[in-house]
């Protein structure tokens, strides 16, 4: 039984049909479900992905078959089999994260996926510079990587870098980059609220009234 059919099965054998309807309800029914939550989802993997890191390399192929898959439980796990294995991600491999972002997307996958492109851009300069092109880029799911790569960095954030994506995206109407827009300004508030300030105060004209509400939150 080859490797993808293993974890297929590992899904089939611990599917539940209530949780299923309830979980594609709030993904607006927009993709299938397996019912099966994120820590039982995490348990029930956790020897299978612990075995893929013992090979230090990045199964490509597999990963794009459980993409392939019409249950979001297998995206899913392709976000948890990258986050394990961070440290054999190159830059290069890139191209291939980019293609998941941009298939079937939607907010989870991407807010997912946009960890890994933020741990690469700890370790490889070049991120920066791919995060600004996509912070132009007419898919609103890499727009959205763009703004939101640098969540977990803290005292680590380029917020040089930060402001010059959020103002590619100044003026936009769209829900999903306005609300990233936000939520990467609240976060970065928690390290540099002055700096969040300085920023609402200075784009206030051009920033949606939501971004400036999410930012806002943790600022007095």
């Amino acid at each position: 039984m080859d490797k993808f059919t293993t974890v297929r099965k590992v899904f089939e054998n611990n599917k539940n049909s209530e949780n299923a309807t309830t979980m594609s309800a709030y993904m607006k029914n927009q993709f299938e479900f397996y019912g099966i939550p994120s820590p039982e989802r995490k348990k029930l993997f956790k020897e299978f992905i612990k075995s893929e890191k013992s090979y230090k390399i990045i199964d490509w192929c597999f990963l794009d078959k459980c993409y392939e898959d019409a249950h979001r439980e297998f995206q899913y796990l392709v976000f948890d089999y990258l986050l394990d294995m961070k440290k054999y991600i190159s830059f290069e491999d890139i191209k291939n994260i980019k293609r998941y972002i941009t298939t079937k997307p939607w907010w989870d996958t991407t807010d997912f996926l946009c960890k890994v492109i933020g741990d690469i851009g700890l370790r490889d300069t070049r991120v920066s510079k791919l995060m600004i092109e996509w912070s132009i880029n007419k898919n609103i799911w890499l727009t959205r990587t763009a703004i939101l790569h640098q969540l977990a960095y803290k005292n680590k954030t380029d917020s040089g870098l930060l402001e010059k994506i959020i103002c590619n995206c100044l003026g936009s109407d769209e829900f999903f980059i306005n609300k990233a827009i936000g939520w990467a300004l609240r976060e970065y508030s928690k390290t540099e609220p002055e700096w969040v300030k300085t920023f609402i105060n200075k784009y206030e004209g051009s920033l949606s009234s939501l971004s400036i509400k999410e930012a806002m939150k943790y600022i007095i």
